[in-house]
Order: structure tokens, then C-alpha cells, then sequence
């Protein structure tokens, strides 16, 4: 039977590549966005226009139809999902809420398991989306949500860096001038290809084992900061990049738009026990190393000038930390 699924959002990197491994494997997806996707779906998606925050303009779209999956991208905040608990509970089969690995207590006691606990006393981004997590699985407990959490940890494609690294991070590595990594460059990360992710994650769609579950969809590419940078020279040609170490709270005073990520987040060890994805999704294994992603995202760069843009407030930066 084709699954009927609805994407709230779900025009941005991930959601358009989770949307076409939907598509691939035979599901039947309708889009509600606000606006024209800025990436084409899949061929076949049938796109809405509404905004999901408003209720009026959200059920106006959605009329009385149902679906077996709906997939929320977009929820930051408890209030910006408490009204689907009403909406969607007796009306799908399963709703699955994209959160984020950064809702994990930092620093954590190591492999993070999803039961690992939740804490984010200073950073933004994880406070709403623990927020939303928890109101949730509120809805789960009192009102039958069918609910799934999944959380991704640092995803990219083809045509998106790794930041903090950056095109110019890339120049200047060609060129032979020093660039800037946070901390000692030894704490551990990880990251996932958006192809990878998006395998993992369209047999959880639809799948009633991963209701009332919360989901790691990571990748076992376990990588430090050194040699996240490293990879990104070698691919672009350069043997011995000239890396300089700074602290997270120095690069912040000269980078404040960085200092919160970069501190509460980037600077610890991450690493991932991976059982319940295996017992979900039988098989899954990711496909592409960042070897081979590093690869892609300098082709992709080098294929178009266009797209090899210098950031002048970061190199004026770079200098500034290099000489301190």
C-alpha cells in the first residue's frame, strides 16, 4: 500500500533529500511551505502553500484529508507544535518530530544514547527544541500522538560547508596562509551526508515500531576537528594546511554570532551508540565518508567561480586570532 505521507516544511537541505528517498521508495508526499521551495522536490511532490504556524492558513490547506506519516521540520519551540497535537492525533499514523542531537547535556557522558538526558541552559536552539520534544511527548501520553523523535547531528550535502569551516577556510588553505580551528582540534564529531540521513530515514516513515521512540539518525563517521579540517585540504590539494588552535571563548569575543554554538556545543566530544537505528532500520549503514563528502562540497565549489566567494569579516577575523 503507498504511504500517504505530509512533510510540515521540509524545503530545506535535509527535508529535500529525505522528501526524494520518499518519493523513490514509493511513497506519495504532499509539501506545505509558505513559500516556492528555494530546492526543487522530488518529481511527483505535491506542494501546498500555507504557513503551518497558522491554523487558520494550515487547516484551510489541509482541508479534512489524512495521512499515514506527517513529518514537522520546522518546530523550534513549544508553541510552534502545541497545535498539531489537537490537530494530527486520530488523524495519522505516526508524527514525526525533526529535533536535534544538540538537546544533549553537555558535556555528556559518552556513546550519547537516546535516553542520554536532555539539557541546554544557554544555548537557544536546543532549549526550543527540547521545549517542543517535551510538550510532545505530552501529546503522546494524554492525547495518543502517535509520535517518533528523530534527531540528526550535523548534516551537510554537496554544496554546504562544514562550519565552522567556510569557501574561504578553503582559499586560505590553498594559499598557504593559516587558518583558524576551535579548541586543541582533538574533541570528537560527527558528521552525515544528507543521503545518508535521508536512507536511514525513509523506512522510519510509516514504520509503527517507531512510534513512541526517539531516533539517533547519525552516521558512524566519527572525525576530530583536525581531521575534519585536514579532509577539506585534501580534497581541495593541499598536503600540509597550516592549522592554528584558539580557544572557543577567543574565537567568540572576535566572532560573536559564533560564541554560542561554539561553546555550548562544538567544543565537546560527541559520539554515538546507534543500536535502536540498527533495530529500526535492519541494515542501515552509511554510505559516504567525508572523504568522499570533502570531495563533493570542493567539486561542487570548483565547478562554478560563482560559488567561491570570500568571507572579508571572516579573514579580517583570522587575522586577528592568528596575531593574538
Amino acid at each position: 500500500m503507498t504511504r500517504k505521507v505530509l512533510f510540515l516544511g521540509g524545503a530545506g537541505m535535509i527535508g529535500t533529500a529525505a522528501g526524494k528517498e520518499l518519493v523513490a521508495s514509493g511513497a506519495e508526499l504532499t509539501i506545505v511551505t509558505r513559500n516556492e521551495p528555494a530546492r526543487p522536490p522530488a518529481r511527483g511532490v505535491r506542494s501546498l502553500r500555507a504557513d503551518v504556524r497558522d491554523a487558520a492558513s494550515l487547516d484551510a490547506a489541509l482541508g479534512g484529508e489524512e495521512f499515514d506519516a506527517v513529518v514537522n521540520w520546522v518546530g523550534f519551540s513549544a508553541a510552534d507544535v502545541s497545535g498539531d497535537i489537537a490537530r494530527f492525533a486520530g488523524r495519522t499514523g505516526q508524527y514525526v518530530f525533526i529535533s536535534t542531537c544538540s538537546v544533549y547535556s553537555r558535556p555528556a557522558a559518552l556513546p550519547l544514547t537516546e535516553s542520554s538526558p536532555r539539557r541546554a541552559p544557554k544555548f537557544g536552539y536546543p532549549q526550543g527544541k527540547i521545549a517542543a520534544e517535551v510538550a510532545l511527548e505530552q501529546g503522546f501520553r494524554d492525547r495518543g500522538l502517535p509520535l517518533t523523535i528523530v534527531r540528526p547531528m550535523h548534516t551537510y550535502d554537496d554544496t554546504t560547508m562544514i562550519f565552522p569551516a567556510s569557501w574561504t577556510t578553503v582559499e586560505r588553505m590553498r594559499q598557504g596562509l593559516p587558518v583558524v580551528v576551535h579548541g586543541d582540534g582533538t574533541s570528537l564529531w560527527t558528521l552525515t551526508h544528507v543521503d545518508d540521513f535521508a536512507r536511514g530515514f525513509a523506512p522510519l516513515v510509516g514504520n509503527r515500531h517507531a512510534v513512541g521512540e526517539i531516533v539517533n539518525l547519525v552516521s558512524g563517521d566519527i572525525l576530530t576537528w583536525d581531521e575534519i579540517y585536514l579532509t577539506l585540504a585534501d580534497a581541495a590539494g593541499v598536503r600540509d594546511p597550516h592549522l592554528v588552535h584558539r580557544s572557543s571563548e577567543s574565537i567568540g569575543k572576535v566572532l560573536p554570532g559564533w560564541a554560542e554554538v561554539l561553546q555550548e556545543d562544538f567544543r565537546h566530544s560527541i559520539l554515538f551508540e546507534t543500536t535502536k537505528l540498527q533495530r529500526l532500520v535492519p541494515g542501515f549503514a552509511p554510505r559516504i565518508s567525508f572523504s568522499e563528502g570533502a570531495r563533493r562540497i570542493v567539486d561542487w565549489h570548483d565547478a562554478d567561480a560563482s560559488r567561491r566567494t570570500l568571507d572579508r569579516a571572516l579573514v579580517e577575523a583570522y587575522e586577528k586570532l592568528i596575531a593574538s
